[in-house]
């Protein structure tokens, strides 16, 4: 099967070119500098690869919509899947959280892994538009996270770790103003319940957190599952990371830890919201602060699908030393292969036929106008 996409502005590895692409049997087959009289008429809209997204917690928003509400699991998974698609990515790393650390507001053992399998039976069923893998989160610091993390083991879609510690004091919450913000307040805790949780927590961190990490990052290791940090603050946070086989660093909270991810040759991700709102909803660094230094890798839509497709054509336009084909690498190419993804990310003959239609201006919201899998029109 051959399809042909022309009049259109090809986003490649360092440029852009007008012209036409041939997509034979779910790959790209040709490039050409020219426009074609057969086939689609794309009218001049750029045409990027299928965006990669390596963390995003947006299905646990249609599994739980309300407090104590639970969706019917393929329905949620196919609702969320329809989100992600129209956005533009085709492969999309769901997360799935492991280690109670919230008081009892989580979900409850086993939903995460019951929601994983029925995700599984989805693909595996043609139900879905992208194409779905695993990304555990695994919050190091609490007593049940080996337990948890060893039952999504058997899955084979399981291709990305991250190691958390949101314990007071740790990483994310050196500072207790944002830990009160987001524990005490947001949960409507007692001071008498809060400052039993703080202790107890920051117990749970010194008994569990180190020998967790070390035990999760020798399965991952063993198994070639590509392991990721979390909220790394410091230098040392870093070295460790390295020592433990890291190979993403997610949403570093200082400049001196992103600027040492990146030259130890770790990929630096932050959310894109970040970059569409101009920072951090968490007080932490802005996103377009490490991209001006030429420390950010790579970009995910983390609570906002549509967000990885808006942030990329932002960051172009606003800062000056990144041009579109950088930027759109950070949520594409980039991504792609800090997880091993070889066969996509890029438009160039011989990769997956992952491709989105967008129409976009300086200024103005961009618009998905189509979205390809491996050839096939899936939104």
């Amino acid at each position: 099967m051959e399809q042909v996409l022309t009049n259109t502005r090809l986003v490649l590895a360092d440029e852009i070119i007008d012209g036409t692409i041939v997509v034979r049997n779910g790959l790209i087959a040709d490039i050409d500098a020219k426009h074609s009289a057969a086939g689609e008429d794309c009218e001049g809209d750029y045409l990027v690869p299928g965006l990669v997204e390596l963390h995003t917690d947006h299905l646990e928003n249609h599994y739980g919509p309300r407090p104590g509400v639970r969706w019917p699991t393929i329905s949620a998974i196919q609702a969320h899947d329809a989100q992600i698609a129209a956005s533009g990515i085709t492969t999309v790393f769901d997360c799935f959280r492991v280690g109670n650390d919230t008081a009892g507001n989580d979900f409850e053992h086993g939903e995460m892994r019951e929601l994983a399998g029925a995700l599984i039976h989805a693909q595996d069923e043609n139900r879905l538009r992208a194409e779905h893998l695993l990304h555990l989160r695994c919050e190091v610091s609490a007593p049940n996270t080996i337990g948890e993390f060893e039952e999504f083991l058997d899955i084979p879609n399981l291709r990305l770790v991250s190691l958390m510690d949101h314990a007071p004091g740790q990483r994310q919450f050196q500072v207790m103003d944002q830990y009160i913000l987001y524990y005490k307040e947001k949960r409507g805790m007692s001071d008498a319940v809060f400052d039993a949780f703080v202790k107890q927590r920051i117990e749970q961190s010194a008994t569990f957190a180190d020998p967790h990490r070390r035990h999760i990052a020798g399965v991952c290791r063993d198994r070639g599952i590509t392991l990721a940090s979390h909220d790394d603050a410091t230098t040392a946070h870093v070295e460790e990371a390295i020592d433990f086989g890291v190979r993403l660093a997610e949403f570093p909270t200082s400049i001196e830890a992103a600027r040492e991810s990146h030259h130890r040759g770790l990929s630096v991700l932050m959310g894109a919201p970040n970059v569409v709102r101009g920072g951090s909803h968490s007080g932490n660094i802005a996103a377009t602060d490490l991209a001006a230094r030429g420390l950010l890798d790579v970009l995910s839509s983390d609570y906002v699908p549509i967000s990885l497709i808006y942030a990329p054509f932002a960051l172009a336009e606003r800062i000056e030393a990144i041009d579109l084909p950088q930027a759109i690498a950070m949520v594409t190419k980039t991504p792609a292969e800090t997880v091993g993804l070889d066969d996509r990310g890029s438009i160039a003959p011989g990769r997956r036929a992952d491709l989105v239609r967008v129409t976009a201006a300086p200024g103005s919201v961009p618009v998905v106008r189509s979205v390809w899998r491996q050839g096939r029109r899936v939104a």
